[in-house]
């Protein structure tokens, strides 16, 4: 098994698209840390994944294609664009998958690769919240189509049995 933590929106969309592969053992929800200027908290998760059943690489082009990974905006120390990494390889890893990744995008990705320095686990209420309230509608409104995204565009890395509710309202 391997980690990554992921950074860049709001942790229970993050939380509800990593929980739906295959091959993800295990999704921590909450704030990630890194160190020097980036030694705030931010949104985030922490994915336990078994490699031989998804790519490093595949991790990463979905969360770049499933939150604002170009855009500069207000809210970037509260959700910031990294991909936090535990160990030297990824870190080499992980920026090559950027700049490989570049060119499904027109703008600049500003995903950082980040060493991972601190995690704090959000509230049990917090956790698995799309799972716990899919038809809240923060969930219909943010959630259901970052997840009916990847049902179209990474169809062999999702879980259906888990998503098998969007088949249906689609």
């Amino acid at each position: 098994m391997r980690k990554i933590g992921l950074g860049g929106g709001c942790h229970w969309c993050t939380e509800a698209i990593f929980n739906s592969l295959k091959g993800v053992q295990k999704v921590e929800q909450g704030w990630l840390a890194s160190n020097g200027s980036h030694s705030t908290f931010s949104e985030g998760i922490i994915v336990t994944f078994d490699p031989n059943l998804i790519e490093l690489k595949t991790l990463i082009e979905i969360h770049l294609h499933t939150h604002s990974c170009t855009k500069k905006h207000s809210m970037r120390e509260k959700y910031r664009s990294a991909v936090y990494i535990f160990n030297e390889e990824d870190f080499q890893d992980s920026k090559a998958i950027l700049k490989a990744l570049q060119t499904d995008f027109e703008e600049e990705i500003i995903t950082q690769v980040l060493p991972f320095e601190a995690f704090k686990l959000n509230i049990e209420d917090q956790l698995n919240y799309y799972y716990k309230n899919p038809e809240k509608p923060f969930c219909e409104t943010f959630i259901n189509p970052k997840l009916n995204y990847i049902l179209k565009q990474f169809s062999d890395q999702v879980d259906t049995e888990k998503l098998q509710h969007l088949k249906i309202n689609e």
